[in-house]
């Protein structure tokens, strides 16, 4: 799967990338890893959902997901670009503070506004709000933990 755009350092043929170029990379790097990412979340709510109520569910499933998608965006996403250790592990702390909160407002908002809502319709609204929460993480990964220095 590496291939050589992947590679940290230059490019073959000794060429550095445009910040046009590496923030298109970075980009689609990030979407790709967001969509798999929030699909496994909506599979393990819609599984923990039932046993355990929505809050939970969804707290379970971001807890679960969230070392493996920044891992990822450490080795993949932003190989060209160091970072600091400590860094990324506030980084993965604040995350899943951030999609925490952000996660049992929206089903709080959902709860009030839709009388017994179904774990479908909860896990649709979550996989919404996950855009733009997704949009505001990419900015934090490429400006503060993966910035380039």
């Amino acid at each position: 799967m590496t291939t050589a755009g992947l590679m940290p350092g230059p490019p073959l043929g000794g060429r550095t990338r445009s910040a046009h170029h590496e923030l298109g990379s970075h980009a689609a790097w990030y979407l790709v890893a967001g969509v798999v990412t929030t699909a496994a979340q909506s599979v393990l709510f819609l599984a923990l959902q039932p046993p355990v109520g929505s809050q939970v569910a969804n707290l379970a499933a971001i807890a679960l997901t969230t070392l493996a998608n920044t891992e990822f965006h450490r080795r993949v996403t932003f190989a060209d670009r160091k970072s600091n250790a400590g860094k990324r592990h506030l980084q993965d702390f604040l995350t899943f503070l951030f999609y925490a909160g952000y996660g049992s407002l929206v089903l709080a908002t959902v709860d009030s506004v839709v009388n017994a809502p179904s774990a479908f319709l909860e896990t649709v609204v979550l996989f919404l709000a996950s855009g733009l929460g997704g949009a505001i993480r990419f900015a934090v990964l490429r400006w503060w933990v993966f910035a380039d220095r």
